[in-house]
């Protein structure tokens, strides 16, 4: 029973990765689009952006998990660029660059920080004694 409850916790933080990163991307391509911006001038609003929706999906996740909120922040973290690698590689026929690895490594990262915060802001676990 645990671990389907750790794994919904995993799926709740990716589906609000998903759903920030399409919000986030239809705001930018809408500006992109229809203003005089040109992506390399929003490229590092779009990273920091990205580096937090992954520390608010991990904070769901680990606030949802209400334990190991590492684990639970970092597979959130990982499946996230699990899809983002399959998406790649099956779309675009290639590999992660080093650079991207680092910034995946990043997104993981920020992602365990955001489920560990997310477990002690929600009460974390609670025996009963």
């Amino acid at each position: 029973m645990e671990s389907k409850r750790l794994g919904l916790a995993v799926m709740y933080g990716l589906i609000t990765v998903f759903m920030f990163a399409i919000g986030i991307s239809l705001l930018f391509s809408l500006l992109l689009r229809f203003t005089s911006l040109q992506e390399t001038s929003v490229a590092w609003i779009i990273v920091t952006l990205s580096f937090i929706t992954l520390f608010i999906g991990g904070f769901v996740s680990g606030g949802k998990g209400k334990e190991k909120g590492w684990m639970l922040g970092g597979a959130t973290g990982a499946a996230y660029t699990l899809v983002i690698f399959l998406f790649q590689y099956l779309g675009n026929d290639s590999l992660f660059s080093l650079h991207q690895m680092l910034f995946h490594l990043g997104f993981i990262g920020i992602a365990a920080l955001g489920g560990i915060i997310g477990v002690n802001l929600s009460g974390g676990y609670t025996s009963k004694a």
